[in-house]
């Protein structure tokens, strides 16, 4: 079933988190990359919503961090209900999508409550100052419709943030497979 990514008002403030690059002993750090424009996605291994936009993800990301954006996927899927998602696939996963961007495991899901992230794909766009500036769809193709799969949505929001303008103010909520939580691990407000 389908989840629509809850309203995490513009101007937030981006948490700081720390979490290592799945599969792997190395960090990567919020904190060593502050006065950047920053990409937060989360993302998964096995999740319909996120296979459908990967390759054109990987491809568009590759792009925006050659501009200065700093992107990064997060996987707070529980591997133990869902093996597919373990930390030590998803080096494998991020070769086969085409991710250049750092691929982190948030084991303990704090990250993922942090953030208020409910779906995958969850993306959030920060500017330089660390405010969310964008927090909506990749585009409006989905796994079962016709329609391309071009990221326009983000494309436009991530070249108004790169150009040090907003985004339009209306952006269309996200939508994919519900984060798989542990038990009782869920937020309490879903």
């Amino acid at each position: 079933m389908a989840t629509t990514a809850k309203d995490l008002p513009l101007g937030s403030t981006i948490p700081d988190f720390c979490l290592p690059v799945g599969g792997r002993r190395e960090l990567w750090c919020r904190t060593d990359h502050q006065g950047r424009p920053t990409l937060v996605m989360f993302i998964c291994n096995h999740c319909p919503y996120v296979l459908h936009i990967s390759r054109k993800l990987g491809e568009l990301t590759a792009q925006w961090m050659t501009q200065g954006l700093t992107v990064v996927g997060i996987n707070s899927n529980d591997p133990e209900h869902y093996p597919d998602d373990a930390p030590e696939k998803m080096p494998a996963e991020a070769v086969r999508a085409g991710y250049v961007f750092p691929y982190l495991f948030d084991a303990e899901q704090t990250v993922a409550k942090a953030f208020h992230a409910v779906c995958t794909p969850d993306i959030f766009l920060f500017d330089s100052t660390g405010r969310l500036a964008y927090h909506g769809q990749f585009d409006d193709s989905r796994p079962k419709n016709a329609l391309p799969t071009d990221g326009k949505d983000l494309s436009t929001a991530v070249a108004a943030v790169l150009a040090g303008r907003l985004p339009v103010a209306e952006q269309k909520p996200g939508i994919g497979c519900s984060i798989k939580w542990r038990p009782g691990n869920a937020p309490e407000d879903l």
